[in-house]
Parts: structure tokens; sequence; C-alpha cells
């Protein structure tokens, strides 16, 4: 069981192009897609899907596409993935108080609850400008070690 889903991923590594470009106007659907290899029709749905969670925002016209809505260091991963595939929850436990009668009394529900808040504070507190810094520095590093090796 995966517990972030295909059209999240997806959704990341588009929101991760956008960060990229931050500031220097709007990417269209069709570049997003080619670029993070997504389908174009995925990618028009998912980019729909972040314009209502209001993580970006569209412009019409021959310069327009979709741009981030805030800076990339104000995006969290927590916030793409709950836009697209709604709460991450390890267990349907935590769902709610209702979810299961037996939660008053349940020494694994406390537990996995801690984790389930580590998790949260974590993928909160990842944004989408250092997911753009570590991709730059992957890129540099790859482009040094192909320039040392001729």
């Amino acid at each position: 069981m995966d517990i972030l889903r295909r059209n999240t991923d997806y959704a990341l590594r588009l929101m991760v192009s956008l960060a990229r470009e931050y500031g220097k106007g709007a990417l269209a659907t069709r570049t997003l897609a080619e670029s993070e290899d997504v389908s174009y029709q995925l990618a028009c749905k998912l980019m729909q899907r972040l314009q209502a969670a209001q993580l970006v925002e569209s412009s019409m016209g021959p310069k327009g596409g979709f741009r981030l809505r805030r800076p990339p260091a104000e995006i969290s991963i927590l916030d793409v993935i709950k836009a697209i595939q709604g709460p991450l929850r390890l267990n349907r436990c935590l769902l709610s108080d209702a979810a299961c009668p037996r939660q008053s009394n349940c020494p694994v529900r406390a537990k996995i609850g801690e984790l389930q808040d580590r998790m949260d504070e974590y993928l909160g507190s990842v944004m989408l400008a250092e997911l753009v810094e570590s991709r730059s520095a992957k890129r540099k590093g790859r482009t040094k070690k192909s320039a040392g090796s001729r």
C-alpha cells in the first residue's frame, strides 16, 4: 500500500517545476506535463485541483498558464498532499473521534497518533523551495561529475 498516491507524486513534481520558475511568469500545462513526464490530461486535472486549493493561479492568453499563488518557501509538501488526496492518515482510527469505538482505551491508537503527528509536522515543514534547492544541487553534482570524467 502506498501512502502517497501516484497522482500526488505527479502533483508534487508539477509544483516543484512551478517553484523552480517562480517569479518568471506562467507555465503552460503542456510544458509542465512534458517536463515532468505526466500525461497532459492528468496534468490538467491536477492543476485544476491545485487551483481549487488556492496553491496555484492561472492566466489565459498566449503567455498564459499556471504560477504558484505563494512563494515556494510558503507551500509545503503537506499542502500539496491535502489538495490532491486529502489528509494522510496512518490508520482509520485517526480519521475522527467517532471512527473507532475502542479509541478511549486503545494503546495502539496513542502510539500511532504520535507517529501521525510527527509525520504531519515533518511534511508540513518541507517547503517547495527546499525541494527546488535539492534538485538543483543534484543537477550541479551530475554536471561536475560528467565534466570531470572527460
